[in-house]
């Protein structure tokens, strides 16, 4: 499906045709809020069959707490039960200790999917460390 330009959020680079579940575009663009014209977001656009209309439940997130999220993600990915938090310079704690696992267990099972994701991650930071060198 093609990224949606009629929007509040105003696409500049984007990813067509991403078709996981409801979210059928990504986006890096002009941000929807707050109201400077220079902002710049990250949008995952949701598609709703029911309405054939874009949702209005599309998020749209400053790129800093995307990048906070993808570090989180990747270092829940390191915690089990014993490890000494925090990872990051998020300083992330454990809310639940007894839950820890069910995130280990979400990772075993989608290991082969996130895998890619998480060494294309690598690649591409790899790529921009060296060009600010």
């Amino acid at each position: 499906m093609n990224i949606p330009t009629h929007l509040s959020h105003k696409p500049i680079i984007g990813v067509k045709d991403y078709n996981d579940d409801d979210a059928q575009a990504l986006s890096i663009g002009l941000a929807q809020w707050p109201n400077d014209e220079n902002a710049i977001s990250a949008k995952v656009f949701r598609y709703s069959e029911d309405s054939g209309r874009w949702s209005r439940q599309s998020e749209e997130l400053p790129l800093h707490r995307v990048i906070d999220l993808s570090i989180l993600i990747i270092a829940s990915f390191l915690i089990d039960e014993k490890q000494a938090l925090p990872l990051t310079d998020l300083n992330e704690i454990v809310v639940d200790r007894q839950q820890i696992e069910k995130i280990q267990q979400y990772y075993h099972k989608n290991r082969e999917n996130l895998d890619d994701r998480v060494i294309e991650l690598g690649r591409i930071v790899d790529l921009y460390l060296k060009r600010q060198k």
